[in-house]
Order: C-alpha cells, then structure tokens, then sequence
C-alpha cells in the first residue's frame, strides 16, 4: 500500500468528540488485537494477518530498525519506540474504514484501554505467542496525522482528554519474542 499524500476524509471536532463514549468502552484487559501493519519503507503499509516479534527488530518486515530515531544522540533506533499501538476504537473514529486505518502510521491496532491509568509505562501484554512492554516515550503525532485525517484530528488526540486516554497511542518494547495473529487476545501480565 502506497500512501497518498492527503486524504479528503477529515471528521470535524463535534463528531470525533461525539466518539468518546465507544473509545471509553474499550476493555481494560482482555482485549484484541484487531490490525497488524508493517512500515517496510518510508510511506509503504503491508497490513498482515500475522507476524513475528523480535527482541532485535521488534514487528518482523518493518523498518523501525532501518528508519532510526530523532531521540536518540547518534540517530539510531530509539529501544523504546520499538512498537507503536493505538486503540482501534480511536483509530476507527479518526479514520473510518479498515483501510484507512495504516495511514496512521503505527503497528498494532487493539480494542483496549491505552490510557496511562490502565497501561503505565512498565505494564507487561501478551499478544499470541509474544509479551511487549509499555514504555514512556511519548506518542503525539506528526504532520502526516494531520495530512492524512485532518487537524481537528490532531487537535482530538492531543487534548487533554485524547493524551488522558492516550488516543495516539502508544509506544512499546518486545520482551518476549513470538507469532502473532489478529484476533489473539492482548492480556496484562505480571512483570517477569
């Protein structure tokens, strides 16, 4: 999938916050993950059904390793930025259909809770076969969001309320290598 600069498809401020009550329902446990996208390259999406977590390379076929990092002192990979997820409630509002949903830029789309109250930096998942951890890097977006949904958009994920409940989504960390599938279960765990 190519991505095209911008999308016509931007919801105004009154609908994205319309949308809050559905994003509040999403599991605090027990959830799913719901999309799996790989970035091989700048501005290329792969949707899969499944794929591999590594310790080194974090989603198997993406460019995070490659791509390197702003935040780190000599550019590259930044260890806990290593995975992106967003709640796919959020993603579904901003974006509408599934096949919009890669635009977004980030890995893994789940249906649960990412807020800072229910996933702190520290907390363990389990996703299928492999447990990532919750760093504290932030995720705000950049100008692609913008581009591709809309500044209102932006604006909706960044607000109080939208870094409240990390709407952006967050970073994460592979601390156990495995497969994983849509559909798999994404469960707390304690830490190891």
């Amino acid at each position: 999938m190519s991505i095209p600069a911008t999308m016509d498809l931007h919801l105004p401020m009154e609908a994205l916050h319309a949308g809050l009550d559905e994003i509040r329902r999403s599991p605090r446990d027990g959830g799913r993950l719901a999309c799996i996208v790989r970035r091989p390259r700048t501005d290329a999406r792969e949707s899969v059904a499944a794929a591999a977590l590594t310790v080194d390379d974090g989603l198997v076929g993406d460019n995070w390793h490659a791509r390197g990092s702003r935040r780190t002192a000599d550019g590259t990979a930044h260890p806990d930025m290593q995975l992106t997820l967003m709640n796919a409630r959020a993603i579904a509002l901003v974006a509408g259909a599934p096949e919009r949903w890669p635009l977004a830029g980030d890995q893994l789309f789940v249906d649960l809770d990412l807020s800072a109250d229910n996933l702190p930096a520290g907390t363990r998942l389990a996703v299928g076969g492999a447990v990532i951890e919750v760093t504290s890097q932030p995720h705000t977006g950049c100008h692609k969001f913008v581009d591709r949904y809309g500044a209102d958009a932006m604006k909706f994920v960044n607000s109080p309320i939208g870094r409240e409940l990390n709407l952006r989504g967050i970073y994460a960390r592979v601390v156990t290598p495995g497969e994983i599938r849509v559909g798999d279960r994404v469960t707390k765990v304690a830490a190891g």
